[in-house]
This record gives structure tokens, C-alpha cells and sequence, in this order.
């Protein structure tokens, strides 16, 4: 039987005229890895806040292993770890300081947790003696969340945690995630970035704090309605700029060195290839593709820019 880990009703947050999140609801079951995926601005910053009890919502509820997080934001300190998007530890104090120091803040030591983020921790280890402000971008990351976990907590929040670090340190620090999630230990992820929702159990799609949509990856691909088409020829820009003029053209983004396209009903990729010929272009190569969860999510925030509330 699944139980609630974090559960959210209808949670909304004002700063002065700036609406941060419109009644967002969902639930994240215990163990999971759930990733709340969005561009900067998409209320993703205040929610985990408001999870881990730095603000209170304008409205709605919010609760975290059934602690609310208006009346029992002391029981909720004591069972989360949180790794806010900012590097928030002791730039002074060594690595080893800085871990001990927050293992004594919840009454335990290094030695009696050491297990739980001992596979984390040995890579950071030989530079124990170092000062956290001198570690590179990955260790202080390593360091950040064998801080948030020293303390055993029930849930971890991470709140855009592989921003600003080099591919190689992102692609570790998710096989981290990976390791560390089950045996009760619920994750919540923040991060900007599409590839990374592939990860996830579930993910949330938030934009301007709407909440767009909440499954697992596979099923957001799976209800994609359109054909999906990658195109690219010898001079991107002019093809997009002429594509988004183009009159059987339905939606247009550029995704790495392509472009994905889809096309109004009844229209086909014969037809775009040979009006691209006329245009001029050269080098034309079009292919049937199946979507992303980025392509999803800019389907998904495309219809409610049509059909705002």
C-alpha cells in the first residue's frame, strides 16, 4: 500500500502583485524520486519553501509525513533535509566541520549515519581538511547533500541542486539520487532541466506557477497528441524565422541542433519539403520523431497561453 509522503491542496503565494503559484495540488507517495520541472520563475523556489516551512502559503494546505506545515513546522525541521539552490554552507569551516557541525545541530554524529552517505562522502573525503568556499562546483555539491542526510531524514528537498555544475558532476549526482531513493526515503527535485525529469518516478510540470501537469514521464510523452517532426537544414536561423512564418505550421522550437516541428491537420512533410526547396533552403532533412517531456511541456504551456483560466 502506498502512503503520503508530502501532500499539497490547492496551495497559492503572493508576492505583492506577482501570483508565485495558483492553487497547485498533488500528492508524492514515500520512496519516491519526484522532480518539480520548470524554467526559472515557475514557482518552484516557493513551493520547496513552503515544504520546508521558510513561508506559509496565502492559501490552501500543505503537510510532509502528515505534519502541517502551519502548526508543526518543528517536527517538520526535524525529518526533512533540505539543499536549498544556493551553496548555504560554511564557507570557513572544512568539510569536515561543516558535517559535523550539522550532524551536532540534530543530535547525532558523522559516526552513526556515516553508512548513509558513506558511497557520497568517500569522494569528497580526501579534501576533508579543505575549506568548503574552495571546493569546486560538484564538491560542494557532494558536501551540501551529505549535510542534508546526515541526520537520516524521512524527506530530502533539493532545490535545483545540479545548477551552475559541469555535465559530469550532473550525471553523478542523479546516480546518487538513484541510489539513495526507496527504503523510505521520499525525494523532491527542483531543476530547469528536461533531460533530468526522464529520471524521476513522477514529475510535476509547473510554468508562471501553474500547475501544467503530474504523472510519470512515459505517460506525459504518451498522451502527446501530434506528429512530431525534427527538421534542419544548412541555415537554422533562416529556418526557423521562416518556418514560424510558414502557414501549415502548427508549433516550432529549436532543440539542440534541431528543430521540432509539427504541422496544422491534413498538412505532410512532403509538402514542408517542397515549399522549404522553394524558399531556398538546402540540405533539408526531415524525420518522424516521438516527443520529450520537453516537447510535451511546451505543448502543454503553449495550450495555456491559448486558454488561460
Amino acid at each position: 500500500m502506498n502512503l503520503t509522503s508530502v501532500e499539497i491542496r490547492e496551495v497559492s503565494k503572493h508576492y505583492a502583485d506577482v501570483l508565485a503559484l495558483d492553487s497547485i495540488s498533488f500528492q508524492v507517495e514515500r520512496g519516491e524520486l519526484f522532480g518539480l520541472i520548470g524554467p526559472d520563475g515557475a514557482g518552484k523556489t516557493s513551493l520547496f519553501r513552503i515544504l520546508t516551512t521558510l513561508l506559509l502559503p496565502d492559501e490552501g494546505k500543505a503537510a510532509v509525513e502528515g505534519f502541517d506545515v502551519d502548526g508543526d513546522f518543528r517536527e517538520i525541521r526535524k525529518i526533512i533535509g533540505y539543499m536549498p539552490g544556493r551553496f548555504s554552507l560554511y564557507q570557513d569551516l572544512t568539510v569536515e566541520e561543516n558535517l559535523s557541525f550539522y550532524a551536532t545541530v540534530f543530535g547525532t554524529t558523522v559516526e552513526e549515519n556515516y553508512d548513509l552517505i558513506k558511497d557520497i562522502y568517500i569522494q569528497i573525503e580526501p579534501f576533508k581538511k579543505r575549506r568548503a568556499g574552495k571546493l569546486s562546483g560538484g564538491m560542494k555539491q557532494k558536501l551540501a547533500l551529505s549535510c542534508a542526510l546526515i541526520h537520516k531524514p524521512r524527506v530530502l528537498i533539493l532545490d535545483e541542486p545540479t545548477t551552475g555544475v559541469d555535465a559530469v558532476s550532473r550525471k553523478e549526482f542523479w546516480e546518487m539520487l538513484i541510489r539513495l531513493k526507496g527504503s523510505d526515503l521520499t525525494i523532491l527535485v527542483s531543476t530547469p532541466y528536461m533531460d533530468e525529469a526522464e529520471l524521476c518516478d513522477r514529475v510535476a510540470l509547473l510554468q508562471d506557477g501553474k500547475l501544467l501537469s503530474v504523472n510519470t514521464p512515459s505517460k506525459i510523452r504518451d498522451n502527446y497528441q501530434q506528429q512530431l517532426w525534427a527538421l534542419r537544414a544548412e541555415n537554422m536561423y533562416r529556418l526557423k524565422n521562416d518556418l514560424a512564418g510558414y502557414e501549415n505550421t502548427r508549433s516550432v522550437f529549436l532543440f539542440g541542433r534541431d528543430l521540432h516541428i509539427t504541422l496544422k491537420g491534413g498538412n505532410t512533410p512532403e509538402e514542408l519539403h517542397v515549399w522549404l526547396e522553394e524558399m531556398g533552403h538546402q540540405q533539408i532533412h526531415i524525420e518522424a520523431i516521438q516527443p520529450g517531456v520537453e516537447d510535451c511541456f511546451m505543448e502543454l504551456m503553449s495550450k495555456e497561453e491559448q486558454n488561460p483560466a
